[in-house]
C-alpha cells in the first residue's frame, strides 16, 4: 500500500480537479474534442497536431465506451504524473515522495494546459518523470515504455520529452567502476569480453546513453514527424506575438513563468490565480523548491532509494540524484524558450521565417514542463531536509491551497455534456456515403461556442467526427493587449477553400467541388451557403451535398 500511495494521491487529486467533468457525456473545451464513434482515419493535410492522439482514441473507443476513454485518459494524467514524480525522489520516505507527487499533479502549468484542452500534451508531461528515470536506469525497452504516453500524445508531448531526455542522458555520470547504467556489474547488451573488449575504445557514459535514447525518440516521433514533413503546412511568424507568454499576475511575465503560469490564453487561467496572494505564494513555493533542488548532490547509483548522508544534526544530508544536472539544464532551456517570445520575439520570428519547423517554439510556455518537474523534486528535497512530518503534510496540502479553484472542474469550466442527436445523425449520413471527397465545415472559423456546451469555446467537433477529410479554417484570431492578431492558416487546402468561399455565391459549389469537396456542413442559423442538395436540415445543423465538378 505504501508504494501505491503516490498513485492513489494522484487519483484523489484527479477526482477533485475534474469533478463534474467525470459525469455522463464529453468534456469539450478548446483543443479537447472527443466525439461519439470516432473514425479511424489517417492524418490529412495540414500540420498533424492531433497525430497520433486521435487515432489512439479511436482505437480505444472501438473496445471501450468513448466517454469512458476520455475520463480514463484525464484521470490517468494525474495518476501518472504523481506516481512518476514520486519515483524520482531520492528518498525511501513517504513524506517527500508525496510532496513531489502533489506538486507535480496540481500546479498552474498543468491546470492552464488542461483548461486549454491540451490533454495530449499532458500525457507527455505526466510521463516525463518516468522517462527521466528510464534514462538513468538505462535500457532502450525501459525508455520506450516510459515514452509511450508522450508518443500517444503526439508532437507537443514528444517535444517536451526531447527537451529533457537528451539533457539527462548526457549528464548522468557513469558508475565509478565503469559499469553501464543497466546492470551494476557493468555487463550489458553489446559489451564484449576478454582481449577484444579491452581493445575496444570505451564511449563516455553520456554519449552511450544519448546513443541509446536517440533511436527510441526518433522512432516514437515518426507518427507525427513524417506527416509534418510531408504536409506542406506553413507557419506564420505573426504567431510569435499571439502565443507569447503573458503576465497572469502582478509580478509580470517573468514572475508568472517562475510560478509555472503565463499561458497566452487568458481564458485558460485558473480563477483567482492572478491575485497577489496566489501569485506571491506560488513564487515563494518556487523559491523553496529551487533551493531544495540545489541542495541535491549529483552522482550516485541511479537505483539507490536513499543516497543522502547524515549531516551530524540528526537530519539527512544532501541526497544524490544522477539526473540533477540534466534536469536543471532542461528546465533552464525550457524557461529560456518561454521567455524568448515575450522578451526577444524578433529572434523567434527570424528563425520561423528561415524554417517553419521552428513554429512549435511560438507557444514557449509549453516548455516549462521540466521546470515543473524540477520544482516537484526540489520541494521533496526541502521536505527531506527538514525531516518533519508536519512539513511533509504542509507540502502536500500547499499546492491545492494555492490553487483551490482548480477543483471541481475549475469551478465548472470543465463539465461533461452530450452531443445533440442531430450530430450523430449527420455523422451517420456522411460516414455511410460511398462516394469519396472531403467535407467543408462552416461557419468559416476554427472554434465554436454551443449553447448545449454551456457556451464554452471548443474547436469545431466536425474536424474529428467524420471518416473523410474535413476542411476547416485553421486560421486563428487571438486577442492581445495591443489588439487582435490574425495568424494565417497552415493547411494549403484550407487556404484554397477560403479563396473559393470569397468568390461569387453561385460559383462557390463548383469551385469547392473542384477542390474535392463532397459535403458542406453549416449551422442552420447561418444558412448562407447557396447551391447543392440539402440532405439534412435540423435545428442546428444543415448538410449539403455538392455535385461532381463538370
Amino acid at each position: 500500500m505504501r508504494s501505491l500511495s503516490p498513485a492513489l494521491l494522484g487519483l484523489a487529486l484527479g477526482l477533485l480537479a475534474l469533478g463534474p467533468a467525470l459525469g455522463p457525456g464529453f468534456v469539450l473545451r478548446y483543443d479537447m474534442v472527443f466525439v461519439p464513434d470516432p473514425p479511424v482515419v489517417l492524418p490529412g493535410q495540414g500540420f498533424p497536431r492531433a497525430v497520433p492522439s486521435d487515432l489512439v482514441v479511436a482505437l480505444l473507443s472501438a473496445v471501450l465506451p468513448e466517454q469512458a476513454v476520455q475520463k480514463a485518459i484525464l484521470l490517468g494524467i494525474f495518476v501518472l504524473a504523481a506516481s512518476g514524480a514520486a519515483a524520482l525522489v531520492p528518498s525511501g520516505r513517504l513524506g517527500p515522495r508525496l510532496a513531489a507527487a502533489a506538486f507535480y499533479a496540481w500546479n498552474a502549468y498543468l491546470a492552464q494546459r488542461l483548461l486549454l484542452g491540451q490533454w495530449a500534451l499532458l500525457l507527455g508531461v505526466a510521463g516525463l518523470p518516468w522517462a527521466v528515470r528510464a534514462v538513468v536506469l538505462g535500457g532502450r525497452a525501459r525508455l520506450a515504455l516510459a515514452l509511450l504516453p508522450a508518443a500517444a500524445g503526439g508532437f507537443q508531448a514528444m517535444l517536451v520529452s526531447l527537451l529533457a531526455v537528451p539533457a539527462v542522458a548526457v549528464s548522468v555520470p557513469g558508475r565509478p567502476d565503469g559499469a553501464g547504467p543497466g546492470r551494476p556489474d557493468g555487463a550489458g547488451p553489446g559489451r564484449g569480453t576478454g582481449a577484444a573488449a579491452r581493445r575496444r575504445p570505451a564511449l563516455p557514459p553520456g554519449a552511450r546513453r544519448v546513443g541509446e535514447a536517440a533511436p527510441v525518440l526518433g522512432v516514437l516521433s515518426l507518427p507525427w514527424l513524417v506527416p509534418a514533413l510531408l504536409s506542406g503546412a506553413t507557419t506564420d511568424p505573426v504567431g510569435v506575438d499571439a502565443f507569447a507568454a503573458r503576465a497572469d499576475g502582478p509580478f509580470g511575465v517573468a514572475g508568472s513563468l517562475l510560478g509555472l503560469g503565463g499561458i497566452w490564453n487568458a481564458h485558460a487561467a485558473v480563477p483567482g490565480q492572478e491575485t497577489w496572494w496566489s501569485s506571491g505564494v506560488r513564487l515563494v513555493l518556487a523559491a523553496v523548491a529551487v533551493w531544495g533542488f540545489v541542495r541535491l548532490r549529483a552522482g550516485g547509483p541511479p537505483d539507490a532509494p536513499e543516497a543522502g548522508r547524515s549531516s551530524g544534526t540528526g537530519r539527512p544530508g544532501p541526497a544524490a540524484v544522477p539526473y540533477r544536472a540534466g534536469l536543471a539544464a532542461a528546465a533552464v532551456a525550457g524557461l529560456g524558450v518561454a521567455c524568448l517570445g515575450a522578451f526577444a520575439p524578433g529572434v523567434l520570428k527570424a528563425l520561423i521565417g528561415w524554417w517553419p519547423g521552428f513554429g512549435p517554439l511560438r507557444d514557449g510556455q509549453l516548455y516549462l514542463a521540466p521546470f515543473a518537474l524540477l520544482q516537484a523534486v526540489g520541494l521533496a528535497g526541502t521536505v527531506r531536509a527538514v525531516a518533519s512530518r508536519a512539513a511533509a503534510a504542509v507540502a502536500v496540502a500547499v499546492p491545492v491551497l494555492v490553487l483551490p479553484t482548480f477543483a471541481l472542474g475549475a469551478f465548472g469550466r470543465l463539465e461533461a455534456v452530450d452531443y445533440p442527436g442531430e450530430w450523430r445523425h449527420v455523422q451517420r449520413i456522411v460516414n455511410t456515403d460511398p462516394a469519396g471527397g472531403a467535407l467543408l465545415s462552416l461557419p468559416w472559423g476554427a472554434h465554436r461556442a454551443f449553447a448545449w456546451n454551456g457556451g464554452r469555446v471548443v474547436l469545431d467537433p466536425a474536424t474529428k467526427l467524420f471518416a473523410r477529410r474535413v476542411v476547416w479554417n485553421d486560421e486563428l484570431l487571438v486577442g492581445t493587449p495591443g489588439g487582435r492578431i490574425r495568424v494565417a492558416a497552415e493547411d494549403p487546402l484550407a487556404r484554397a477553400a477560403a479563396e473559393a468561399l470569397r468568390g461569387a455565391p453561385e460559383e462557390r459549389p463548383r469551385a469547392l467541388a473542384r477542390l474535392g469537396v463532397r459535403f458542406v456542413l453549416e449551422h442552420s442559423s447561418e444558412n448562407v451557403f447557396q447551391g447543392g442538395v440539402t440532405v439534412f436540415d435540423g435545428r442546428e445543423l444543415r448538410l449539403i451535398r455538392l455535385s461532381s465538378p463538370s
